[in-house]
């Protein structure tokens, strides 16, 4: 395992940038992407699925997690984990992977002080940003096809902070019952949104999720950033 250096990190770019940082595997390839106008004080970290079944950060539904919440004006970083693209390191079942998360959040509250953090995620990287939440304390978590059944979510601790959890109700991989029983158990109770007619990649639904993201969580925007200034 490698150290992270965390003095060879690169600055939070002004414009949209692909970056390496330095994780606790090796190092980590992210794609920042920054609103042109209408700038939010926040930076949101998109997780993406499971690596092993073809998941990299430039998955649809991820993309469209990021248009929706740049849309909104904050900033966002997708990154891909361990042994993905250019990130360094072997696939570790989540427990890694949550690792590398927390490793480019942590770049962003050093690089962004006093900028709200959201972390989202679609199906294996809504697990991992689940895990990670409890750690890093965000203002906001959104979930996009958690594989509930598929992976372990009993012991993960539930977030204080407000809750998107978005399931398709064709979805063929994840069964969106499992996942609305586990949403209704939760404290504070998420937002639960389930998409009639939508599988587990919402093919032919991908903008009608990017608005029912941008709706789930406007109510929870951080200030404009010029306020922020």
């Amino acid at each position: 395992m490698k150290s992270r250096d965390t003095a060879s990190a690169p600055p939070f770019p002004a414009e949209a940038a692909s970056l390496l940082l330095p994780g606790a595997a090796g190092a980590i390839e992210i794609a920042v992407s920054v609103p042109a106008q209408d700038a939010r004080n926040g930076v949101a970290v998109i997780a993406h699925p499971h690596p092993l079944q073809g998941g990299t950060m430039f998955n649809k539904v991820v993309t469209t997690l990021d248009r929706a919440l740049g849309e909104l004006g904050l900033a966002t970083v997708r990154f891909n984990f361990r042994g993905v693209g250019r990130s360094e390191g072997v696939h570790d079942e989540g427990r890694g992977e949550t690792d590398d998360l927390a490793a480019v959040a942590e770049w962003v509250r050093r690089e962004k002080p006093g900028a709200a953090l959201w972390l989202a995620g679609f199906s294996f990287g809504s697990y991992v940003a689940l895990r990670a939440a409890a750690r890093l304390a965000p203002q906001q978590l959104v979930l996009v096809a958690p594989p509930v059944g598929r992976w372990d979510f009993s012991g993960i601790e539930w977030p204080q902070c407000p809750v998107l959890i978005v399931q398709g109700g064709d979805d063929d991989i994840v069964d969106p019952a499992a996942v609305a029983e586990w949403a209704a158990q939760q404290t504070p109770a998420p937002t639960f949104l389930r998409m009639a007619e939508a599988g587990h990649f919402f093919h032919r639904r991908l903008i009608d999720l990017r608005g029912a993201v941008r709706n789930g969580v406007r109510d929870n925007l951080p200030p404009p950033a010029a306020a922020a200034g």
